[in-house]
């Protein structure tokens, strides 16, 4: 189920249900020559929307736009500064709690998104320990988790890509989006054939020492059966470790 295509009483019957909910949350930004500008979003996205097609889940819209300022030296990258990312994020909470949501799961495909993330949790969780002398609602129970760190799918992505998987514009990523948007595959040359590691700081540092944007990859393998794997994979993972925190004390 997901929100965007529901009505207001099709979430309220929900409700009856279940308190909980997954948000997809990302980045639109670069992923290198071969790689979907939406990646970061479209990949916890896709295997959201699946899981919502398989089990009784409600998915709300995807937040696609996160906390990408070391990607603007590229064309079509987007960012928030971290405290307009922050802010965003509580007022997403606040909306779905004023409603009835008690348990937010943030379904996260940006490493850059995580302190942000975090961060704004503290918000939340700070402003309802302010509250509660008052009497006001409790706050919500908020998660995070990173798609590929579902239970058994790092493992799978090593499997299937033991050289040249790097940490951005991964292969197993790269072949996440191909599954879900065949038509949009790139067919690129890229040298090195494995991109350089390293660490930087802004915009300008990142582009320096990593010219075509990868770091440590070879998207180059990717593909969208390889894709699929690791899609058929995360799904049933998703639906427990939702079903888990949906149960969780």
């Amino acid at each position: 189920m997901l929100l965007q295509l529901s009505s207001w009483p099709e979430v309220e019957a929900y409700l009856s249900r279940s308190k909980g909910i997954i948000v997809p949350i990302g980045s639109t930004e670069q992923h290198g020559p071969n790689g979907l500008i939406g990646t970061d979003a479209l990949c916890p996205e896709i295997i959201a929307h699946q899981a919502a097609a398989q089990a009784d889940i409600l998915v709300g819209p995807t937040f696609n736009v996160g906390m990408a300022q070391h990607h603007m030296a590229f064309p079509g990258s987007m960012t928030l500064r971290p405290s307009t990312m922050i802010a965003a994020i509580a007022d997403w909470t606040a909306s779905l709690v004023r409603h009835g949501f008690e348990r937010i799961y943030w379904f996260n495909g940006h490493g850059g998104n995580i302190q942000p993330i975090g961060t704004a949790f503290s918000e939340i969780y700070a402003m309802s320990s302010l509250r509660q002398a008052q009497g006001n609602q409790a706050a919500p129970r908020l998660s995070l988790r990173n798609w590929w760190e579902l239970p058994g799918i790092g493992e799978l992505c090593r499997e299937i890509f033991p050289v040249g998987e790097g940490s951005h514009a991964t292969a197993s990523e790269v072949s996440v989006t191909y599954y879900g948007y065949p038509q949009a595959q790139k067919l690129v040359e890229m040298s090195p054939k494995i991109a350089p590691t390293g660490f930087f700081r802004d915009a300008d540092d990142y582009r320096r020492k990593f010219p075509d944007g990868r770091i440590g990859s070879d998207p180059s393998q990717a593909s969208p059966e390889k894709g699929e794997r690791i899609v058929k994979a995360a799904v049933p993972a998703l639906i427990a470790d939702f079903t888990a925190f949906l149960s969780a004390a």
